[in-house]
C-alpha cells in the first residue's frame, strides 16, 4: 500500500518478515513516477517500529542534468 502525505513523501506500508531490496526498488520507481524526491519504507512486522522505518531519496530528481554534446 502506498500513500502521498502533503504531495511531499510517499509511504509504503509493508507488514513482512524481512524488507527486500525488492520493496526498495517499487518505492524508488513510485518516487520516480509521482515526481516525488522523499519516500519511507514502513515495515509493521517488527518489534520495534523504528526499526522497521527505511528513508528514500530519490537522487534522480535532484540531480543537476548534465549538457548533451
Amino acid at each position: 500500500m502506498d500513500i502521498v502525505v502533503d504531495n511531499q513523501v510517499v509511504l509504503e506500508l509493508k507488514s513482512v518478515e524481512t524488507l527486500l531490496p525488492l520493496h526498495q526498488a517499487q518505492l524508488i520507481s513510485y518516487l520516480r513516477l509521482s515526481g516525488l524526491e522523499r519516500g519511507l519504507l514502513i515495515n509493521f512486522n517488527v518489534p520495534i517500529l523504528s526499526k522497521g522505518i527505511k528513508r528514500i531519496v530519490n537522487q534522480y530528481n535532484s540531480a543537476p542534468s548534465a549538457p548533451l554534446r
